[in-house]
């Protein structure tokens, strides 16, 4: 794994892990739009300018601003063979002082789910931000019926930690998640949540 401090640069064997760019508008707008009804079930209503132009300048303005301020740390995941936008991982709410902790969330294209890639991307921002950001304990949550998501976070060492009524509102309903958490020096053992 490769870091970079000149512009946040976090490589791994397939993958880099940077931060959003003006010019990624037309990829990440396709990639979207692409992946709408495979996104849609876990995602927040889509606003209605989401695809735009503008938004996403907005976005890459916030991604910056986080970055400079150390409160988050948004990622676009890059396949290194062919320079395709695969998704992204942010590492968000980064919290100092007695908590040195962070919340996570990720998304991945239809066309490259299941291919490794997140879970590539997870261990990689997770290894960043323990060894060099110093974060001890890294938060994530998906909805209980998200097998997938909470395979990949399960086999990148998060464990299960509980439930989290009306957390986030998916799909214009507040919905009830699931919460997972890797420690940086973590003695819990494996945890079987029972997932297939």
């Amino acid at each position: 794994m490769l870091f970079s401090k000149r512009q946040l640069l976090i490589r791994t064997d397939r993958l880099d892990l940077r931060l959003p760019q003006l010019s990624d508008h037309k990829n990440w707008s396709q990639l979207r739009l692409e992946s709408k009804e495979f996104l849609t079930p876990w995602e927040p209503v889509w606003s209605h300018d989401h695809l735009l132009k503008r938004p996403f300048i907005n976005r890459v303005n916030w991604a910056k601003r986080s970055m400079q301020n150390g409160t988050a740390i948004p990622l676009f995941i890059v396949n290194r063979v062919d320079r395709a936008l695969l998704g992204a991982i942010t590492l968000d709410n980064i919290r100092r002082g007695p908590n040195q902790t962070a919340t996570m969330g990720y998304w991945i294209g239809l066309p490259y789910v299941r291919k490794g890639f997140m879970s590539e991307a997870i261990a990689a921002l997770v290894h960043y931000a323990f060894n060099t950001l110093d974060i001890s304990r890294i938060e994530s949550a998906c909805l209980p019926e998200n097998t997938p998501s909470r395979k990949v976070l399960e086999k990148c060492g998060f464990k299960y930690e509980g439930v989290a009524q009306a957390y986030i509102q998916i799909d214009g309903r507040w919905r009830t998640h699931v919460l997972y958490a890797s420690l940086r020096h973590d003695r819990r053992g494996k945890t079987d949540t029972g997932v297939v």
